[in-house]
């Protein structure tokens, strides 16, 4: 399994992920999941993948050469020369597409679902940033400032944190540390996710990034996450009061009436008790 992330923001883009893709009890597998097409001062586009390994590495080295027909007196398109993101992931909804037509079948007569999701972000020159997240149809969403996180594989554990304190205004530094703190609580609570983590930030307009790192458990700053995050938890935790469930001095009672409804209980008469 996997756990990937990415964030658009007013000021950029964030894209994280792990690289387990097998957590049994003699064998870890580990394989990268981030990809990244560059052609400088033209475009930047990050691929983050999750599910059936064979498929997302199948579809991550077409896309580079898959060409959608585009009609007659046009040149095909492909995601180099596509002139908005939207056209980019056009291309790469072909891509997954083409790749079931090839695999699905043989998947199907062994018993394997055709499992596959990408995150797909990025900038071509004279377009703003766009991302968005793509189905094993093949069909995708778009991140907006309503929703500018799409996380893929075991989401769960480290969406909490995203919710809290997300904004499309978070600065892309303060992103990138909730990031880090979301996977972190994922690595915690699941095996199937685990390091090293791709971690690259971009900023919007830059069309490439140096801000590219890949953390181990020897990464300073991802090991004071993981120690501060669950030290400051256990802080928060301690200083919440206690329930009080005969009310006494406090603020906050716990047993206090309510119209909705009460508890129910049933009670039997000490003669009715069965022995």
């Amino acid at each position: 399994m996997t756990y990937c992330i990415g964030i658009r923001l007013n000021a950029g883009m964030v894209f994280l992920s792990d690289s387990r893709t097998n957590a049994g009890m003699d064998q870890i597998s580990t394989f990268r999941k981030m990809m990244i097409y560059e052609k400088p001062d033209d475009r930047f586009m990050v691929l983050l993948s999750a599910g059936n390994l064979s498929i997302s590495q199948s579809v991550r080295e077409l896309l580079q050469v898959e060409k959608l027909d585009r009609g007659p007196h046009e040149a095909p398109l492909t995601i180099w020369n596509a002139e908005s993101m939207f056209d980019a992931v056009r291309v790469l909804g072909a891509t997954v597409r083409r790749v079931y037509d090839q695999d699905g079948p043989s998947l199907k007569a062994a018993g394997v679902d055709f499992n596959a999701s990408m995150i797909f972000g990025g900038q071509i020159k004279g377009e703003a940033m766009r991302m968005f997240l793509v189905y094993s149809a093949g069909n995708f969403i778009e991140a907006t400032r309503e929703t500018c996180f799409f996380q893929i594989g075991e989401s769960k554990y480290g969406k909490p944190i995203l919710d809290r304190v997300l904004t499309p205004t978070t600065p892309l530094d303060e992103a990138a540390k909730c990031a880090l703190v979301s996977m972190d609580s994922t690595l915690k609570s699941n095996l199937s996710v685990g390091l090293p983590l791709d971690l690259l930030v971009y900023r919007e307009g830059a069309l490439c990034s140096e801000e590219l790192v890949c953390i181990d458990d020897s990464n300073p700053y991802f090991n004071m996450i993981h120690s501060t995050w669950g030290q400051r938890l256990r802080e928060v935790f301690e200083g919440i009061d206690d329930p009080r469930w005969d009310g006494g001095d406090t603020q906050h009672p716990l047993m206090v009436g309510t119209s909705r409804y009460e508890p129910m209980r049933k009670i039997t008469h000490p003669s009715e008790r069965i022995v």
